[in-house]
């Protein structure tokens, strides 16, 4: 996506805030054993068929799991989460030239130090440790990717990649309010030109997402494996710095939706941090892109409660908390 510039020093410092954290990790760049190879396959009923390159990333710990390169076009990522803790995967699209080493050397430290400052409460010596970081972060693009996904799951998600240099993350946090892509959950993914295919998914329910508009959604869902189309109308950056996405949630009878709607945000104390808020199971959904992108995810639903959710602030003031029972 094209990331909006802003003319002033400050507001550019409190813009790069909350990328910092989004990006800074350590990876080894080798493919490790175990990893899985890329397979092109048909994950749906004869009346979906997909022609998407299907890949697997796995996550048993805090590490993702995949081949370091990809060929462009239409990618289904199928992410299985084996780990105890609740996960998502950003694909975060980087300028020319830049990678994770960059990250490491020019992200790491002024982000721990903004990190160390926020959590001793002195948000000014923060907004001033996070103005170190370096103009080209400004570039990164944000392109996707699969939404949060509870413990020992596995969730779908399909959306088209450009040619370059990609960081995949989850910044959830620890129980100890830790960033998992400081522990390991980042990785780089370089995209080779391909010829594109087209994507080839029938969807069952679009859901629409705009800034003014919150999310849309025809809440008329039956039970069983469907397919959901997210198409991103205008984009804002929100009070937390970010711009929205979605996340589909299952909802057990009597749970909190206050509680949910509290978690989603990461710069509450406890927001995004384990545990996870109870009488809820997040079941995949679609990371963030550009205003006009549009991308897939697929979920098994039962009988029961949802919600579509975004990760911001307050989503349901916004429009972006939206409830729904399947019949």
């Amino acid at each position: 996506m094209k990331i909006r510039r802003f003319t002033s020093v400050f507001a550019r410092v409190i813009f790069l805030l909350i990328f910092s954290f989004m990006i800074f990790a350590c990876q080894d760049g080798k493919r490790k054993d175990g990893e899985e190879k890329e397979e092109v396959t048909d994950t749906k009923k004869q009346d979906k068929e997909k022609t998407s390159d299907v890949i697997t990333v796995v996550t048993n710990a805090m590490e993702f799991k995949t081949k370091d390169e990809w060929t462009s076009g239409w990618k289904t990522v199928k992410y299985r989460n084996n780990s105890n803790e609740t996960h998502f995967i950003l694909f975060d699209k980087y300028p020319e030239g830049k990678g994770i080493e960059d990250a490491e050397k020019e992200i790491g430290p002024p982000f721990q130090e903004g990190m160390d400052m926020i959590n001793a409460g002195e948000f000014e010596k923060a907004n001033v440790a996070f103005g170190k970081l370096p103009e080209w972060f400004q570039k990164v693009e944000f392109t996707g990717g699969v939404g949060l996904i509870s413990a020992k799951s596995t969730a779908q998600s399909t959306f088209y990649l450009e040619p370059g240099t990609y960081i995949i993350e989850c910044y959830v946090k620890m129980a100890n309010g830790v960033f998992h892509n400081t522990q390991g959950m980042a990785k780089e993914i370089k995209v080779t030109q391909a010829d594109s295919t087209d994507v080839g998914i029938t969807a069952d329910y679009t859901i629409n997402i705009a800034a003014n508009e919150g999310i849309t959604f025809n809440d008329n869902v039956s039970p069983g494996e469907k397919i959901f189309k997210v198409e991103f109308g205008e984009q804002k950056v929100h009070e937390n710095f970010v711009m929205h996405d979605v996340h589909l949630v299952w909802v057990d009878e009597g749970a909190d939706l206050s509680k949910l709607n509290s978690w989603m945000n990461w710069a509450d104390p406890n927001g995004l941090q384990t545990p996870a808020p109870e009488g809820f199971r997040f079941i995949g959904g679609m990371q963030e892109m550009a205003e006009g992108g549009t991308g897939y995810f697929t979920a098994e639903l039962r009988p029961g409660n949802y919600v579509l959710i975004s990760e911001i602030p307050d989503p349901q003031s916004k429009g972006f908390l939206k409830t729904f029972s399947v019949k």
